[in-house]
């Protein structure tokens, strides 16, 4: 890799400055000193192997404020996003203005999960099989065998003709237990391998979260050589970590996975003579089982600790039913291994599968909590770790490397106590910089008064009756965020005859589509629930107004959130103000970020719950959203968007203090 000489590459400020490269070179690129700020921390943290958490305000520019110092190290970076959309964004729009720019002669490269690539093996069996498919799916298989024979990197993405959520996708790509690896007759073809070849040789490579822990956490996607190595890892939108690093420690074993394999054993069975009188009735007793164990947990809640399965008798004999039909299979699967690949792959999935089970239904100390989910369909069991610090902090250790974690959201009223508390980050060096927008001109925040308790039967409705007056006087043109499908599906219901703007309702159309559509409207008025807080950028008029119905605070179903509220109280810690506000801190932040996204954006966010005044801790929840002046008159919301900005400053003034 060839970097800048290190007169240049220590003048980062010069590079990102007025006079600089990026300046002359890109006709949009604005300097801001908050961007040069985290620039030179990222260029030291990756200089001296440190961990870093900087927290950047929206428009602070901090995409290049993390590619700069990465690209001019001269050493191996892996840069991680937190959705595969963001990951694109990353790869195929900013890092090659950035390399272009530097002109850094370097090797880069995109990774995702297996998941996301064609199986030309599994399209092949899935052509062959020649099932009767309904018109859609068959014209889908089309257009899939179609797009194989001319697709270089075989990515998903590139096939929006396919839906995301179209069932055929699970048929045609590879998952780490059916991936039949070197022994595979499409090897030397293999969009997977492939795209790993070529990470294995960049000096930069991005991926996302997903692909980061499970390479990381559990060696399961099969990249373990090629992640490790890297001089720094480079964690963006990292609020999302603690969540899904617990999702990777986690011990799991789901209903789907084990029909998929009972299928591949029947389909396996199709060329290989005998087989089928063998594994026919196990297959087919496995399948029952897992029926009657999903009817089994039907009256229980559709998550629980995994106590709640054990204090039925049903749902003990079902487990062991099941556990021990798994463990039939193996065997009988291991009497095949010999006889083709397929089965050889299968036999180790029934093993692994069947230890899991084992694992997972037998306790094994207090660090694991175990629970399990339900599904229309189907179950999940799962054991995750109680404390996420240790194995974060050892995984941390072997890679030797810088860690660097930025969002707009990682603190809670300038503290990044919870956040590193989560990750096990001891005194790491921290960065906290605010956003350019002029909020206290730009933005307006609105705290209805008169809303009752937000466990009233009736709280929606008057949510939504606070609501109406604000989106009469700003057109529409506005976001219902909502902490609660139940909320939203009663909103949608309220609304639907009340307003003349258009209403996009999250459930209705895949949540891209959602958006264009909402983007195009104008006028529109979007109803979402978690999907929509956060990784959603409206820029422009197109959206004025965010609101929020209630502080997000986590649902109290969740069975390892309560476990781990316990394990703190026993520590001696406040469970409600040492976790539950800061995440829900941290999540609101998120929320409200979805409002002023561009330095000409202008707009008001209503935050409904009223908590935020009749409670201590709102305080910091209100010292967490960006600084802009606060009202509880609706004349100062009609002010504001009848564009009288000297008329509603003089009103509630720009202090940010909420008026009385």
């Amino acid at each position: 890799m060839t970097a800048l000489d290190d007169t240049e590459s220590d003048d980062i400020d010069a590079l990102l400055g007025a006079e600089g490269p990026f300046a002359r070179e890109l006709p949009n690129f604005a300097p801001r000193l908050a961007q040069q700020v985290m620039a030179r921390a990222v260029q030291q943290a990756i200089a001296g192997r440190d961990t870093l958490v900087a927290e950047a305000g929206t428009g602070t520019g901090k995409t290049y404020a993390y590619l700069v110092p990465a690209l001019l190290s001269g050493e191996r970076v892996i840069i991680s996003t937190g959705t595969k959309a963001l990951q694109d964004q990353l790869y195929f729009r900013d890092l090659p203005k950035v390399r272009s720019v530097l002109d850094a002669r370097l090797k880069t490269a995109l990774l995702k999960g297996r998941a996301n690539y064609l199986c030309l093996y599994r399209l092949d069996q899935t052509v062959r099989e020649g099932a009767t498919f309904e018109r859609a799916q068959a014209a889908q298989l089309a257009t899939i065998r179609a797009w194989s024979a001319r697709t270089r990197r075989g990515d998903r993405m590139e096939l929006a003709e396919v839906p995301e959520e179209s069932p055929l996708w699970p048929r045609v790509t590879s998952t780490s237990e059916n991936c039949l690896g070197v022994e595979c007759p499409f090897y030397e073809d293999c969009h997977v391998f492939k795209a790993r070849r070529e990470a294995m040789e960049a000096d930069v490579v991005v991926v996302n979260h997903h692909l980061l822990f499970a390479d990381l956490a559990l060696k399961q996607e099969g990249f373990g050589e090629i992640l490790p190595g890297a001089a720094a890892f480079i964690l963006d939108e990292a609020h999302q970590i603690p969540e899904l690093a617990g999702q990777f420690f986690s011990q799991s074993l789901s209903a789907r996975q084990l029909t998929d394999m009972a299928q591949d054993a029947l389909t396996e069975c199709s060329g290989v003579t005998g087989a089928i009188g063998l594994l026919l009735e196990p297959v087919e007793a496995l399948q029952d089982a897992l029926r009657k164990l999903r009817l089994a947990m039907d009256p229980l809640p559709s998550r629980g600790a995994f106590a709640l399965l054990e204090d039925r008798a049903d749902v003990r004999t079902a487990l062991h039913d099941l556990g021990e039909l798994l463990a039939t299979l193996a065997e009988l699967l291991s009497s095949q291994a010999e006889r083709s690949r397929g089965f050889a792959n299968l036999h180790e999935r029934a093993a692994l599968f069947s230890e899991r089970l084992e694992r997972i239904v037998e306790r094994h100390g207090d660090q694991d909590v175990r629970w399990y989910e339900t599904f229309p369909r189907g179950f999940a069991l799962y054991a995750t770790p109680l404390d996420l610090a240790a194995p974060m902090c050892s995984l941390r250790e072997r890679t030797q490397a810088a860690w660097i974690h930025t969002s707009a959201t990682l603190s809670v009223a300038g503290n990044f106590d919870h956040f590193a508390r989560q990750l096990g980050l001891d005194e790491p060096q921290t960065l906290s910089l605010e956003s350019p927008f002029d909020y206290a001109h730009q933005a307006l925040c609105y705290l209805p008064s008169g809303l009752p308790d937000p466990n009233a039967r009736d709280y929606t409705e008057q949510v939504i009756d606070a609501v109406l007056p604000v989106l009469h006087a700003s057109n529409g043109r506005a976001f219902l965020l909502f902490t609660s499908h139940r909320a939203l599906r009663r909103a949608a219901e309220l609304l639907q005859d009340k307003v003349p703007w258009p209403l996009f309702v999250q459930g209705t159309a895949p949540r891209p589509r959602l958006l264009e559509e909402f983007r195009a409207s104008g006028h529109g008025v979007l109803l979402g629930a978690a999907s929509f807080w956060e990784g959603v950028d409206v820029v422009g008029e197109a959206l004025s107004v965010v609101v929020i119905d209630k502080l997000p605070f986590a649902a109290p179903d969740d069975p390892v959130l309560m476990a781990r509220l316990a394990a703190l109280e026993q520590s001696g810690i406040n469970p409600f103000m040492g976790w539950q506000v800061p995440s829900a801190v941290i999540a609101l932040k998120q929320g409200a970020g979805r409002l002023i996204r561009d330095v000409h954006d202008r707009g008001v966010l209503v935050l409904c719950d009223p908590r935020l005044t009749g409670k201590g801790y709102g305080k910091l929840f209100l010292a967490s959203v960006p600084p802009m002046p606060r009202t509880r008159e609706l004349a100062d919301v009609q002010a504001f968007f009848a564009d009288l900005p000297d008329a509603a400053a003089a009103s509630f003034g720009t202090s940010g203090s909420p008026r009385a």
